[in-house]
């Protein structure tokens, strides 16, 4: 079976053009979640560092890890992908600001 030839005779059809980006929504979207995600982990993190220090690591590592093949599976999907930037963004700036105060 032959592809169909679009009527430059390339045999390249061509695909209707996708909807234009919502970088305004999305970065809004993306610093709410990232505000909400450095808050509870940091929080979370602090309380684990009363406890002990390498248990707040192993806890903040494991969760990590489970979630990771999610969203990398779910990254290019068009209004989770925000989410995600700004959850991966807030988990690295709590883990940040445990760093400088534990």
């Amino acid at each position: 079976m032959t592809p169909a030839l679009d009527r430059s005779g390339s045999g390249r059809t061509s695909c209707p053009p996708a909807e234009p980006t919502p970088w305004a929504a999305g970065i809004t979207v993306a610093a709410l979640v990232a505000a909400l995600t450095t808050v509870g982990v940091y929080a979370f993190g602090a309380a684990l560092t009363q406890v002990h220090p390498l248990l707040s690591l192993a806890v903040n590592l494991v969760a990590v890890g489970g979630v990771a093949p999610t969203v990398w599976r779910w990254r290019t999907r068009p209004v989770t992908r925000w989410v995600l930037a700004g959850a991966s963004a807030g988990v690295v700036l709590a883990w940040i600001g445990l760093l400088f105060t534990a």
